[in-house]
């Protein structure tokens, strides 16, 4: 009699506790959590026109910084001076990341056969079998790369997930700390208006 009495008087209180308690111990459920946030309009890319500021701002050096694939394919950034860039630092332990994964899943499909376009995702614990094991399960066709040279800080603080995106000249035109939306409609026209703008 008095656990029921309880059970009904604490009812809410325990649901709560175990919604917490899933979300802290159980990364996939707080990855869905987040992807279902991100479905009804939350955590959009903080995107707009690029800037007379961002267009005049100096290229970053970008050679030398280098990402290498499961085959021991080295991309160097500075080598992809006149494509458009997406950059995304994650790892697989990392709700947020796999949170909005399907969304550069989304944006990847649109621009894979667009040659103007680059994506390096980069597994930052370098746990890159790993990575690969999971993009292949989840059937995400996105290449995913570690680290092969020093990162400097303006472009990778240590936050994940962290997304960059240059310019055809080398300028960072985006660089967002936490999960996002990027199949988003309004971030497939910035990436467009990249890939279009001369300046």
């Amino acid at each position: 009699m008095f656990n029921t009495a309880f059970l009904k008087k604490h009812y809410f209180n325990m649901l709560l506790l175990c919604f917490v308690l899933l979300m802290v111990f159980v990364p996939s459920a707080k990855a869905f959590m987040l992807r279902g946030l991100m479905e009804i309009g939350l955590f959009k890319p903080g995107t707009s026109a690029v800037t007379a500021e961002q267009r005049l701002a100096p290229a970053v050096d970008l050679s030398g910084i280098r990402f290498k694939d499961i085959n021991g394919k080295v991309v160097d950034l500075g080598n992809l001076k006149g494509k458009v860039v997406f950059l995304n630092f994650w790892a697989t332990w990392c709700p947020p990341c796999l949170a909005e994964m399907p969304s550069i899943q989304k944006l990847h499909t649109q621009f894979a056969a667009d040659p103007d376009f680059v994506f390096l995702l980069v597994d930052a614990d370098s746990k890159l079998p790993e990575a690969q094991q999971f993009m292949q399960k989840k059937k995400y066709s996105m290449p995913v790369y570690e680290v092969a040279s020093n990162i400097p800080e303006q472009l990778f603080k240590g936050s994940l997930p962290t997304t960059i995106v240059f310019d055809k000249k080398g300028r960072i035109s985006f660089n967002e700390e936490g999960a996002a939306n990027y199949g988003h409609k309004k971030f497939i026209e910035f990436m467009l208006q990249l890939k279009n703008s001369e300046q």
